[in-house]
């Protein structure tokens, strides 16, 4: 018998990064956006937390081997 199992987990991940001074608000965002997506923090990131949310299974049926004459 062959099952299929299926958790579904909320991982949060924590960088410590350096942020030049002077920035306001609106540049910080930005400064960390622009760093996300060029991948610049994927180094520094951490998994911090992992909620589980829910796990499933599901029986799959094996369908027997068919031979060719």
């Amino acid at each position: 018998m062959k099952v299929i199992v299926t958790v579904v987990e909320r991982i949060t991940s924590e960088a410590h990064i350096d942020i030049p001074d002077g920035l306001n608000q609106s540049a910080i965002k930005q400064h960390i956006v622009d760093r996300y997506n060029t991948g610049g923090m994927q180094a520094e990131m951490n998994i911090f937390q992992v909620d589980f949310e829910s796990i499933s299974a599901r029986i799959v049926q094996e369908q027997p081997d068919v031979k060719s004459a």
